[in-house]
């Protein structure tokens, strides 16, 4: 059985593609890649009934899929030959599983109850994990109850987040899943985008002695982030006459670089910390989810984060076959690696989860979008498919013609609640038969006979044909609440795990974002510049350079 690497370990691991289990699934895969859902279906009348599991009130259909019992247990065999429970249990024991970083991963801690020990370093960090979301809870009471009031003495009626990656998306996208349970007397806005319009729309109309900035950055240096959190300063200043103290009743700070933070004159009483072994796309539930609590309140965050830890119990202690979190990622490997399937869809009937999708962009592809081994060796098979989607009914009217009908097989996963937040009429029987529909054409299709029986003209069949066998997974709930975020944001962080575990990848690290980054940083003065100066890039980027010297001039 494979066993995690630790963060010394230079010892090679077992080729993945050598393993009993995988060898079993390549045969396995050539016996049944031609079987359709129909006949699946025809032999085992059950089957939908079957190949079900639940957990949590999380509800996963994932008989709609190319595979049969043998699959299932194949997969099984795979996770356990591939020591995904001694990864699971490191992971979980707070043991430096991030080893080119030297890092633990823990964000099970950041939701782990406060009578619970995850040690680091020799020190159990769920008492400065509650310490943290108490501190949380005071702030945003103080901010909803207008207790906190801006520099001239009004009340905090708007609240902007800026940040990037892990310090946006996040909350963006929490902030509009659990739009209805936010405070709408208050107003959200986020700013990531260095571009200057991104910031510019962020404040236009508000007026700047109501408006608090969050400024999230773990070092306080991130280029975009600061550069945003800068212009923010300037126009609070100008438009509350330049005094420097208002800086400290209009910003604060989710940080762990103090100095900076009261360099810039942000109180550090007002800064609220986290910790390096928590990632940036692991970190909504930690403090970086400030203006999530802002929005929703302490006890609405407390219950997300309950929901969150449901799920990691959950991942921890389920048997493989019946774990949701594995199971998904089983699923995944099985099309990535055996079909040859290049992305996946995530398809959410629930308006409120319209930026779920974006979310799971970063979260899957920043952690599994690697080309080397834990050891270093390079590695010889799909890692990291492609995350995308949009919220239904919408995308059916677009790019579910691609997915029907068109060449490359696109695993679907299918996102849906029994009872909407916002009842009106037939709206959501309708959404949800959408739903059911929809999975039901991508799987059995319309046979060319059955086209032929509407009294179709024989040259217009081909074109009415839909050949199925298009795979999907189910998952339902039954209503869109703070824990059932929680419970769904933690079903794909272990489904990315298992994946990762399985790949024999470090899924916490990102060097990947890292080259761009430095490379723009010697190309930002030379695009400022305002004379010509000698480049030293290739021909392509001098060209563009010069060229956009002469366009700006």
């Amino acid at each position: 059985m494979a066993t995690p690497a630790t963060p010394n370990s230079a010892a090679k691991v077992e080729p993945l593609t050598k393993r009993k289990s995988w060898t079993a699934l390549q045969s396995h895969y050539e016996a049944i890649r031609g079987q359709h859902l129909r006949s699946l279906f025809a032999e085992d009348p059950k089957r939908g009934e079957r190949m079900t599991a639940e957990a949590i009130g999380i509800f996963l259909d994932y008989s709609k899929n190319r595979i049969t019992d043998k699959t299932v247990k194949l997969l099984v065999q795979l996770a356990e030959e591939s020591g995904l429970r001694s990864h699971i249990d490191a992971m979980f024991r707070g043991e430096k599983i991030n080893f080119t970083e030297k890092r633990a991963v823990l964000h099970v801690a950041l939701r782990a109850p406060k009578d619970a020990s995850i040690v680091v370093d020799g020190q159990n960090v769920v008492p400065e994990v509650h310490a943290v979301l108490d501190k949380m809870a005071a702030f945003s009471n103080r901010v909803r109850s207008g207790a906190w009031t801006g520099h001239t003495g009004k009340r905090i009626r708007n609240v902007i987040n800026i940040g990037i990656g892990g310090s946006d998306l996040g909350p963006v996208m929490a902030y509009e899943a659990l739009k209805s349970y936010s405070d709408r007397a208050m107003t959200f806005r986020f700013v990531s985008n260095v571009d200057g319009t991104d910031f510019a729309e962020a404040v236009e109309g508000l007026d700047a002695a109501e408006t608090l900035f969050i400024v999230s950055s773990k070092t306080f240096t991130t280029l975009e982030t600061m550069t945003n959190a800068h212009s923010a300063r300037d126009w609070s200043l100008a438009a509350l006459g330049g005094d420097e103290k208002s800086v400290a009743k209009h910003f604060v700070a989710v940080s762990t670089n103090a100095t900076e933070v009261a360099k810039f004159g942000i109180d550090t009483a007002n800064m609220f910390g986290f910790w390096d072994w928590v990632g940036g796309r692991y970190s909504m539930d930690s403090a970086i989810g400030l203006s999530t609590m802002l929005a929703i309140g302490p006890d609405n965050f407390r219950s997300m984060l309950n929901g969150f830890h449901q799920m990691d119990e959950h991942f921890r202690t389920a048997p493989f076959e019946e774990n949701l979190p594995v199971l998904l990622g089983l699923l995944g490997i099985w099309y990535n690696d055996f079909f040859g399937a290049q992305t996946v869809a995530v398809l959410p009937y629930e308006q409120y989860l319209k930026r779920f999708p974006a979310y799971l962009q970063q979260l899957t592809m920043e952690s599994n979008g690697k080309h080397v081994t834990v050891d270093g060796s390079d590695v010889t098979y799909s890692t990291g498919p492609i995350y995308w989607g949009e919220p239904g009914t919408n995308g059916q009217h677009s790019f579910y013609q691609l997915i029907h009908q068109g060449t490359r097989l696109i695993p679907c996963d299918f996102i849906a609640f029994a009872q909407p937040l916002k009842p009106l009429g037939p709206h959501h029987d309708m959404l949800l038969a959408n739903v059911f529909a929809q999975t039901e054409a991508l799987a059995f299709g319309k046979t060319p006979e059955q086209v032929k029986a509407e009294g179709t003209p024989d040259w217009l069949v081909p074109h009415r044909v839909f050949e199925g066998n298009r795979p999907s997974n189910t998952i339902l709930a039954t209503r869109l609440t703070p824990e059932t975020l929680g419970q769904l944001v933690a079903l794909y962080e272990h489904a990315v795990f298992t994946q990762g575990a399985i790949w024999q990848i470090n899924s916490f690290d990102q060097w990947g974002v890292e080259l761009g980054k430095v490379l723009a940083q010697r190309i930002i003065p030379e695009v400022a510049s305002h004379t010509e100066t000698p480049l030293n890039h290739d021909s392509s980027t001098n060209n563009l350079i010069r060229r956009y010297r002469k366009l700006k001039a």
